[in-house]
């Protein structure tokens, strides 16, 4: 067609629609007044209802990338599949991320009046009338128009490319509408038959082009040669033209995404180049990976079969944020970890973290490592920041123990001292999340079974060893004290008081002062490993001790 011709047919295309210029949007969405290499970086969701790991670990990316050098980071919903849109999806994203301290300078969800929240709407479904302007200037320029062909007809063509073996799609003399002249396009419309809005690809076959990944370099590509449709019938854009358009107007300098899309940038650097908009960088991050327990090798971390990809999973079991933002950066940045340990006073924020030293190989998750940074992080927090983090925990996941285990402030801040080691040489390193930390402190609160199988003596010992240590218990004693009474009972009940002895003459006795100390320790406790016994008891009380134990020898 003539350039009058298609400027006709844009006109007749949107003619019932009154819509801006592209200019009048370049002014309305100016670019950004940023610091020297200050990135904009965005997480784009669609609102599934459903956020995971993989969303937690390029959202971490991204808000380091934009935050070490002053620049932004925004959420944009991308909506434009109906049917995948979830009520409170986009709630259940900020939420979710807030939860493990990254949060947003703009976008999607945020106050209207929040500083900067002038490049929205954030969410696609309100942004049609955008789209329509720049798909309509495509028109104008020749580089789009419109296919009326049906299913089936585009079945047959993709069985007839598959018998012949070529290429799949719709492309040079398979794009049947792509030649078509205005008096045809006006007489499919006129019948009212639907159609679609594709892009006039002017790539070339065999053709390739040098594109610069930010993470894994120069990459030779093969030109787009596919008409892409960029308008779906209903007018709503397809993903590949809202993600121009958007990133463009919203002045994203780097796009972080999964490597799943590499094989989409000829498509996005064909579509910037016919609207006419600088390419942003992308950047291109691997998979995470874990290690298949029922071959050995690696596979990638599944949605469904994996609990551990979704974020409700550490929420639910009490994973403390610092310690899953720890673990992600150090399979984002190789020398995180290294850093870390040299600066453990050091906020996470002052981590140079760079996108040159992301993975460029799969990045394999692993729990056990995880479970490891999560004993070491919770160690270095203070008894009130872990009370606190574990009442709240308590609060959403286990309200009937919140009252429980919280109202008497003293007592759980002198339990937290003694698990975590607080005036030790070295903190102990037994929590890993809140689930679990509150499993291991729950003798104090509630009695517990005594497990019959945690003992090593028969049941008459027990009872002897039990009966002669509330005789002689003071609650005055100090430690020294009571562990010498310890001794004494072990003594009148045939049980060695000195290891060496006992080592070269295990016949003559029926254990160690360790093996009485283990009995009492169970039945205060119904555990056969804790920390001191003595602090225990200390932290606890007389009064509820000799209940447990005088129960326990009823029993």
């Amino acid at each position: 067609m003539t350039p009058e011709e298609n400027i006709e047919l844009a006109d007749i295309l949107f003619k019932d629609e009154e819509l801006k210029t592209p200019e009048e949007y370049e002014e309305i969405f100016p670019y950004r007044k940023l610091p020297n290499k200050a990135e904009v970086t965005r997480l784009a969701p669609s609102p599934t209802g459903f956020i995971h790991l993989g969303n937690l670990y390029s959202a971490l990316a991204d808000e380091r990338i934009a935050h070490t050098k002053d620049g932004v980071f925004f959420l944009r919903i991308e909506d434009t599949d109906a049917k995948r849109k979830v009520d409170g999806a986009v709630e259940l994203v900020i939420d979710s991320l807030k939860y493990f301290g990254i949060e947003f300078d703009e976008g999607a969800g945020l106050p209207d009046d929040a500083p900067g929240n002038v490049y929205g709407p954030y969410t696609q479904s309100e942004r049609k009338e955008i789209y329509h302007t720049y798909a309509k200037e495509l028109v104008k320029k020749g580089l789009a128009y419109p296919c009326f062909c049906e299913e089936e007809e585009l079945e047959a063509i993709r069985k007839a490319q598959e018998e012949a073996k070529e290429l799949t799609g719709y492309y040079g003399k398979y794009a049947v509408w792509r030649d078509k002249s205005l008096e045809e396009i006006k007489e499919a419309l006129a019948s009212g038959k639907p159609y679609v809005l594709r892009l006039r690809s002017r790539g070339t076959p065999d053709r390739e082009f040098e594109f610069e990944d930010e993470i894994k370099g120069k990459i030779s590509l093969p030109e787009n040669i596919h008409d892409v449709v960029i308008l779906k019938k209903d007018g709503i854009p397809t993903y590949h033209f809202a993600h121009a358009v958007d990133d463009h107007l919203m002045r994203t300098t780097l796009v972080l995404r999964g490597t799943e899309w590499l094989a989409s940038v000829p498509t996005h650097v064909e579509l910037f180049n016919a609207l006419g908009f600088r390419l942003p960088k992308y950047a291109h991050t691997a998979h995470m990976m874990k290690t298949d327990p029922e071959t050995g090798g690696k596979r990638k971390l599944s949605k469904r079969s994996d609990p551990e990809m979704s974020l409700e999973f550490y929420k639910k079991d009490g994973y403390h944020p610092i310690c899953l933002k720890v673990y992600l950066l150090t399979l984002l940045n190789s020398d995180f970890e290294e850093w870390h340990r040299n600066n453990p006073e050091a906020g996470l924020e002052e981590f140079p973290f760079s996108v040159k030293k992301m993975n460029n190989s799969g990045a394999l998750f692993d729990m056990d490592k995880l479970e490891n940074i999560c004993k070491n992080e919770l160690s270095q927090l203070s008894e009130e920041e872990l009370a606190g983090f574990l009442e709240n925990w308590a609060r959403e996941y286990a309200p009937d123990k919140e009252d429980k285990y919280f109202s008497d402030r003293e007592m759980i801040l002198n339990v937290l001292r003694l698990y975590m080691g607080v005036g030790q040489k070295r903190r102990r390193k037994d929590f890993v999340n809140a689930k679990q930390a509150m499993e291991l402190i729950s003798f104090f609160f509630e009695e517990e079974e005594n497990p019959a199988d945690e003992f090593r003596q028969p049941p008459e010992v027990r009872n002897e060893i039990l009966k002669s240590y509330l005789e002689v218990f003071d609650y005055g004693d100090d430690n020294s004290q009571w562990f010498d009474k310890l001794k004494d009972i072990a003594q009148q009940n045939g049980f060695a008081t000195d290891r060496k002895d006992y080592k070269e003459n295990p016949e003559k006795y029926r254990g160690e002062t360790s093996d009485v100390a283990e009995v009492i320790r169970i039945a205060v406790t119904g555990r056969a490993n804790t920390p001191d016994l003595w602090g225990i008891i200390h932290i606890m009380g007389e009064e509820q001790m000799r209940d447990r134990i005088s129960r326990f020898i009823d029993k």
